[in-house]
């Protein structure tokens, strides 16, 4: 069973986001990562972009199959996870610790339209 960890934000697209004050690390749930196999490279936006709730942000390929990330919240681009420039399957090795984008986010309201840990694991369950 995928991992899913409490405290976190996981929209239907199955990416996650992790807030920390007005910022949230947006990633992939350990549940994509292990359903897209390895990744071979991630696709970011530039800092200074906006990123729009539920709209793409960027890919994830794996030798399986291309990915679009859908963006759980609205915001700018603060900072890319450079470390997946090189090392893409750091995902594989830990999707949460290994976020790909860090967004200030613009309207923390949006968050209630995400699910939280239980309802995440119950809706990768069905």
């Amino acid at each position: 069973m995928a991992k899913v960890l409490e405290g976190l934000y996981y929209s239907e697209s199955h990416e996650y986001v992790r807030v920390e004050g007005d910022f949230g690390y947006i990633g992939i749930t350990d549940y994509a990562q292990n359903a897209l196999g390895n990744v071979v490279y991630v696709d970011m936006p530039d800092v200074d972009d906006e990123v729009t709730a539920g709209e793409e942000f960027g890919a994830v390929e794996s030798v399986k199959a291309a990915s679009d990330l859908m963006s759980p919240v609205t915001g700018v681009v603060v900072e890319v996870n450079e470390a997946l420039e090189d090392q893409p399957e750091l995902v594989n090795q830990d999707a949460y610790e290994n976020w790909i984008i860090k967004v200030e986010i613009s309207d923390k309201s949006e968050l209630d339209n995400l699910m939280d840990a239980k309802a995440y694991a119950a809706f990768c369950e069905k």
